[in-house]
């Protein structure tokens, strides 16, 4: 079979590839603490029951045509209303691009602003970009973020790659590490950019940012910040991704929205209109009525995030017991979205039966077979399978698997020579 060049060299996600390791496991039985998805088993995080009401009553009143192409008026109204609300932005609803979920957005982003052969600059680890590079054709720079920093990019590791860059792609909290920017690393960002965007002769293309805050809502005694509050000056150089995917627990009703300047917003709806990534029409009339009601939107966050913190720190505190033990693991305390970063460091270690784990897959799949716990590692977010750290996502799994998972980790490390 014949098939373009960028098929032939499409790589798949490094993800599904480890979920078909859990999934064969469980077709045979085995009971997995399955930490690797950045998704919600609805049987322990439902989506709120007021806006469930809300979409089959969309349904019953026969929303089930086409939506507009940059989504429904009420909703692109809601979303400026949260905007101003919760973030201080002001942006109109000709700013404003809703889609089925975030991604359509993301690609979106790319297709609007970079050509083949830009240069887009993305910290590693970082979810994807490095697949959005490659179907955009552009030229990816992946930066690596250490531990010291909370993996989070830093304006000094940015700096060195930005002139004639197109796109730096940024995240908070960021998805895999759950860790979040201070005010001061987003300000020296944001400063680069304006003094770089000011360096470039007319007629050239201006460094953009793209700002995903889709797990903005989802943080624990950390503010969110954002480049536009912080420094308004860059509010013509800022796209901006969101939704409800993460903060309502709807991974699948496929609600996200994109603001940013009219003119790249207008170029963003224009694409999505010939792949058609639309939110189904009934969603979005939900979402506009439910996320207008900001009390009844807190007031689902509250225990939302309270059962979310609860499982996050049950793995934390777990870790830090295996750590004060001598067990070679160490964790970042927990700031925002559904994920904990983990270190576990026993690449080069061999196990009972004399196999080398020579890489963080190694140790992965080891765990999943003599632990029945499954992470990510960093790998799978652009950085080398040397490095022993990896992103544990709490979504799918109960706090009493989390507390049971524990105990079986030790006993499989505790195995290793």
């Amino acid at each position: 079979m014949s098939v373009s060049v960028l098929a032939k060299s499409l790589i798949g996600s490094e993800i599904i590839k480890i979920g078909q390791e859990v999934n064969e496991l469980k077709s045979k039985g085995a009971k997995i603490a399955n930490l690797t998805i950045g998704d919600f088993d609805p049987s322990i995080f439902p989506i709120p029951s007021e806006l469930k009401d809300e979409i089959v009553n969309a349904y019953n009143e026969h929303h089930t045509n086409y939506p507009p192409a940059d989504g429904v008026l009420s909703l692109r109204k809601t979303v400026a209303g949260i905007l101003k609300d919760r973030y201080e932005l002001d942006f109109n609803t000709d700013e404003i691009l809703v889609s089925g979920g975030s991604r359509p957005l993301i690609y979106a982003t790319y297709l609007a602003l970079v050509d083949p052969g830009d240069k887009v600059i993305y910290p590693a680890p970082s979810w994807n970009n490095n697949h959005y590079c490659h179907l955009s054709s552009a030229e990816g720079i992946a930066v690596e973020t250490t531990a010291e920093t909370n993996f989070m990019p830093t304006a000094e590791l940015l700096r060195p790659h930005i002139k004639g860059a197109t796109l730096l792609a940024l995240c908070s909290p960021l998805n895999p590490t759950g860790t979040m920017f201070s005010k001061e690393q987003l300000e020296e960002i944001c400063d680069m950019v304006i003094e770089e965007n000011k360096s470039r002769a007319a007629g050239e293309k201006p460094l953009y940012i793209m700002y995903d805050q889709i797990y903005s809502l989802l943080t624990f005694g950390k503010e969110h910040i954002n480049p536009v509050s912080l420094r308004p000056e860059l509010r013509d150089y800022v796209v901006y991704i969101d939704g409800i995917s993460k903060c309502l627990a709807a991974t699948g009703v496929r609600v996200g929205w994109g603001f940013g300047p009219a003119e790249v917003v207008s170029k963003m709806k224009a694409l999505l209109t010939h792949i058609g990534a639309w939110a189904p029409k009934a969603e979005q009339v939900a979402v506009a009525k439910y996320f207008a009601d900001k009390a009844l939107v807190d007031q689902f966050m509250d225990s939302f995030k309270e059962q979310i913190q609860e499982s996050l720190n049950a793995l934390y505190v777990g870790f830090q017991q295996l750590k004060s033990e001598g067990f070679a693991v160490d964790a970042i305390v927990p700031m925002g979205a559904i994920y904990l970063t983990l270190k576990i460091d026993y690449i080069g270690k061999t196990t009972a039966s004399g196999d080398l784990l020579k890489d963080s897959t190694d140790v992965n799949s080891y765990l999943i077979n003599e632990a029945l716990a499954a992470f990510v590692p960093f790998s799978c977010f652009g950085t080398d399978e040397t490095k022993s750290w990896f992103r544990a996502s709490v979504g799918g799994c109960s706090l009493e698997d989390i507390n049971a998972m524990i105990p079986r980790i030790k006993a499989a490390l505790s195995k290793l020579k």
